[in-house]
């Protein structure tokens, strides 16, 4: 089944110097955009990470040190890749805790904003989860009936992807086929940053979703302890989650 598209969709994939999202850095970030005609566009491309590559990362998805030391560095393509997401969803596996978070902060890192409020992110791991609980290899040959020969290849895993949920359309009648609809299927509760730092309670509320506030408001917390808000500042969170809660905390100082 074909998706039933209103703009773009990205399904992305990114290959990693680690799994620290605040942290590490893409070496390798493929894209298939999906135009509502159908049509698709794919990119993959290999980064110099500008830090080591570690040997158990390496491991995973066969990328060295030596394979990207020729290749532009995220920033030198920053303003191309934003120019190819404009006005697109999103799709992946796994994309919202980590893809995403880890694009986002390197977005943020050269100085790039970008503004992905208005967007959609089908997370196709957290339907499969919810209908299946299986890893992607096995949700590949689950659904499409193939092996999948080149796991941890960013282009591989995300066709893979891209595969996998249309497969997934085909097999689940109540699954619609609506961005919008997939979107709220995938997702994984409701959070104001990428991380889940920071998270949105029944009244839309932004609280702590982490730490010895959990639970409390985020506005709350900084109004009674303002040296909470300063140590997140100087502490090892993702820039996106800093910029929401500097957001929140000039917000209530309007008030």
């Amino acid at each position: 089944m074909n998706l039933n598209l209103k703009r773009p969709i990205v399904f992305f994939d990114l290959e990693t110097t680690g799994v620290d999202t605040s942290r590490d850095r893409i070496v390798e970030i493929s894209m298939i955009k999906v135009m509502p005609d159908g049509e698709e566009i794919v990119k993959t491309r290999r980064l110099n990470p500008q830090m080591p590559i570690p040997p158990e990362s390496t491991a995973i998805h066969g990328i060295k040190d030596e394979d990207v030391k020729d290749c532009p560095t995220f920033a030198q393509i920053a303003k191309s890749l934003e120019a190819f997401l404009v006005g697109c969803d999103f799709g992946g596996f796994n994309s919202n805790r980590f893809d995403l978070p880890v694009l986002v902060e390197e977005f943020l890192r050269v100085g790039i904003d970008v503004d992905f409020k208005r967007r959609r992110f089908i997370d196709v791991q957290n339907i499969f989860h919810k209908k299946e609980q299986r890893t992607l290899v096995a949700a590949y040959k689950f659904y499409c009936d193939r092996d999948l020969n080149d796991a941890h290849s960013a282009e591989a895993d995300t066709r893979a992807t891209y595969e996998v949920l249309k497969a997934q359309l085909d097999r689940y009648p109540d699954l619609a086929n609506d961005v919008d609809a997939l979107a709220d299927f995938s997702a994984r509760g409701s959070a104001a940053d990428y991380a889940g730092r920071i998270l949105y309670n029944d009244k839309g509320t932004e609280i702590f979703g982490f730490g010895k506030y959990k639970g409390r408001s985020v506005e709350e917390v900084f109004r009674i302890e303002p040296s909470y808000y300063a140590w997140m500042m100087n502490g090892d969170f993702p820039l996106y989650t800093k910029k929401v809660i500097t957001e929140i905390r000039m917000r209530s100082k309007t008030k």
